[in-house]
């Protein structure tokens, strides 16, 4: 199911989400140190280290105009909930001015300020090698229905 809304939060701050739906993958490494990466591709090969998820519902193109519009803020605070058989890792991030979001399949996290068409968001505070060994152990199962759910407000 691909829902994105806008609401006020508790606070009155702008708030969009964005659900998306993914796949584990045997190959699965998740040992980079600065980014974590969710890809619409079906094949993934060992160099691949910082992708976490596969068979993505969504890239970076795919974002609602108003999830962009609230990303594209030096203020915004962007959240990643990656969950997968009842476990989740959480990643809080920084949106940025200069995100364009042009990427027609993948989405990286990035612990620097660096952008490209396939950046999410920057200043992450978890890059894949911080995900949980036990968490990535599920993610390498390709029956694996993984649940991202990113959130930005500003």
């Amino acid at each position: 199911m691909l829902i994105c809304f806008k609401t006020e939060g508790e606070t009155g701050v702008p708030k969009a989400f964005e659900y998306i739906v993914a796949r584990g993958h045997p190959r699965i490494l998740a040992t980079h140190r600065t980014t974590f990466e969710l890809t619409k591709d079906e094949h993934l090969t060992e160099r691949g280290d910082c992708i976490v998820a596969v068979r993505s519902t969504k890239g970076a193109k795919d974002l609602s105009p108003e999830f962009q519009r609230l990303a594209r803020n030096d203020s915004a605070r962007i959240t990643v909930i990656v969950a997968a058989d009842g476990r989740r890792e959480i990643s809080i991030g920084r949106g940025k001015k200069q995100l364009s979001f042009t990427h027609p399949s993948d989405l990286v996290v990035r612990k620097s300020g660096f952008v490209c068409g396939r950046t999410l968001m920057t200043h992450s505070n978890k890059s894949a090698s911080d995900f949980s060994r036990s968490f990535i152990e599920r993610l390498r199962d390709p029956n694996e229905r993984i649940d991202i759910t990113l959130i930005v407000d500003v």
